[in-house]
């Protein structure tokens, strides 16, 4: 199993609040729409800062990750090179995410607690 982690840059023409919404409401259930996704896609989870607690953590200044678990690389390669994430989830991505400035890792996922 593979992990992709997107550390996510909301598009410099909206609003934080319409970034979280769209992210949620829209783009969500458009990439859970892949067909491929119900056979690659183990896990999807979306996250969206909170301010911490005073005096524990430093906040790094980007609006939301996304973290998707896929069978494998090849699991990978067909949900991302579908039909259905070319036509339409990536030109979505565009609508509301600042690609430049969003980093991707992809790796392997070691338990250390649970």
């Amino acid at each position: 199993m593979i992990k992709m982690t997107m550390f996510l840059k909301r598009h410099p023409d909206i609003s934080r609040e319409e970034f979280v919404r769209h992210h949620i409401e829209d783009h969500g259930p458009l990439f859970r729409s892949i067909p491929e996704a119900a056979t690659h896609v183990k896990r999807y989870i979306q996250t969206h800062p909170v301010e911490p607690p005073e005096s524990t953590v430093p906040q790094a200044d980007y609006d939301g990750t996304a973290e998707i678990w896929f069978d494998g690389p090849d699991g990978m390669k067909a949900v991302l090179n579908s039909k259905t994430y070319t036509s339409k989830v990536f030109p979505d991505e565009k609508t509301f995410l600042d690609h430049e400035n969003t980093l991707i890792l992809v790796g392997e996922q070691t338990d250390i607690i649970g």
